[in-house]
């Protein structure tokens, strides 16, 4: 259905105005005629109109000064201004003050009026489907904006997995460092909430810095990686290259090229004895001070073939003694600050995670823990009816909370069957499950009795 074309025409003198008025119906136009700019205005409070006519000279206003609050209620409108006054400063108000699309002299050509009347509608219609087009445009600009993010989110996540299982190879190929990347990044995410830092995107570059740290030993041959003994001095610069290729490979990946200077940097001394740069102090962006802290702190708390785990207190004396020349004194400080518990709270999930792996031969999707944390929050009961056996520390369960476990594992296992399949071996860490290890079939078999 074509649009009525509807044209306001404004002339103080009322033989000029009728004229004007069946001139313009004679042309099909569907035309209000008011004698007074005050009505005028009024009309076009009451409904839209595509083009409309005034007089320049009129009383209690100018032709130009009409336009001007025309065009505040209706700035789309065509303006047309017709006067008698051969005067250059009137033409120049009207077009400053009214933007006028033209000025025609009175008394006025049929045919040139007509023509005028005519390019002023078709002006308006082609400005009309030009805002159109415009919000058309600006409509799927936004679709395709929300597409892109969704695409780039899932990227980020298969990104993020293929590099999880990197890290899962990484800690399965060195033995005695198994689950440690887990660890560290949990460890240097946690310092840098203690240091004030809340910003979501920072505190996941500084996470994902410390859990790709090693990522770089990829290239690192096993001859070297595992050799029992010490290196030589060769296989001490292949060693040392592994911050610089790990750098490398995350500069291809946009979205940690922020973290990739974690990675490169993870290896330098506060005291500028590191490599592969020998930065000194605060040269060394603040991700790499905090996972040296939380890298040290693993390290003396974790069985190594040559010697066994120290306690916490121990870590803690040795990393004071070192804060200021391999460690950052205010990443220390920070360390320090925070209690046993939460330090060993961080260890004990991602171990319960490694347990739950070891029950299932994978780890599980992230959904699959949630449902578990849930549910083993329903029971504080303090008396253990269930023990995890061959495994330290054992976690226990009560009846209630074995047997509501029991049950979520079933329902987590059937849900998973026939889905996407497992996800990389480090995945549900990465994401901060935290859980209890599941009891056996044979336990589970018991709280269903």
């Amino acid at each position: 259905m074509e649009e009525v074309e509807r044209l306001l025409v404004v002339d103080d003198e009322g033989p000029i105005l009728h004229a004007l008025q069946r001139t313009f119906e004679a042309a099909g136009y569907q035309v209000t005629a008011c004698a007074d700019p005050a009505e005028a205005l009024e009309r076009l409070r009451e409904k839209p109109f595509q083009v409309l006519s005034a007089d320049y000279m009129m009383p209690g206003m100018t032709g130009a000064e009409f336009l001007a609050q025309a065009k505040a209620l209706q700035p789309e409108t065509i303006r047309i201004l017709l006067t008698a006054a051969h005067d250059f400063s009137a033409a120049v108000d009207a077009v400053n003050n009214g933007e006028i699309f033209r000025i025609l002299a009175k008394p006025w050509n049929r045919v040139e009026l007509l023509g005028t009347v005519r390019q002023a509608f078709d002006t308006y219609a082609l400005r009309e489907r030009n805002r159109q087009l415009t919000a058309i445009v600006q409509s799927q600009n936004a679709e395709l904006a929300a597409l892109n993010k969704g695409l780039e989110a899932l990227v980020e996540e298969r990104t993020t997995n293929l590099l999880d299982g990197m890290v899962a190879v990484l800690d399965y190929r060195d033995t005695e460092t198994q689950w440690h990347s887990q660890r560290v990044s949990r460890f240097t995410k946690r310092l840098a909430q203690q240091l004030g830092i809340n910003d979501e995107h920072i505190l996941r570059t500084i996470e994902m810095g410390a859990l790709l740290h090693d990522i770089g030993k990829i290239g690192v041959r096993d001859a070297v990686l595992l050799k029992p003994g010490p290196l030589d001095t060769d296989e001490w610069v292949e060693m040392r290259e592994h911050p610089r290729l790990g750098w490398a490979l995350l500069q291809r990946i946009e979205f940690l090229r922020d973290a990739s200077v974690i990675v490169l940097q993870h290896q330098e001394r506060f005291d500028g004895k590191g490599y592969p740069a020998a930065l000194k102090g605060e040269q060394i962006v603040l991700g790499a001070r905090l996972f040296a802290v939380a890298d040290t702190y693993d390290a003396i708390t974790s069985d190594r073939p040559y010697r066994k785990a120290q306690a916490h207190d121990a870590a803690v004396t040795e990393m004071r003694r070192v804060a200021g020349t391999q460690l950052d004194p205010q990443g220390v400080a920070a360390f320090c600050a925070l209690p046993e518990s939460e330090w060993q709270a961080i260890r004990q999930d991602v171990e319960k995670i490694s347990l739950l792996e070891q029950e299932w031969g994978w780890t599980p999707p992230k959904r699959v823990f949630e449902q578990i944390h849930e549910v083993a929050g329903f029971s504080r009961s303090p008396k253990p009816a269930f023990t995890e056996r061959a495994r330290s520390p054992k976690p226990a369960f009560t009846a209630r909370a074995g047997t509501t476990l029991s049950n979520t594992l079933s329902q987590a296992r059937r849900s998973v069957k026939g889905g996407r399949g497992p996800r990389p071996v480090a995945r549900a860490a990465a994401e901060g499950a935290s859980l209890p290890a599941p009891p056996r079939r044979r336990l589970r078999r018991r709280a269903r009795v």
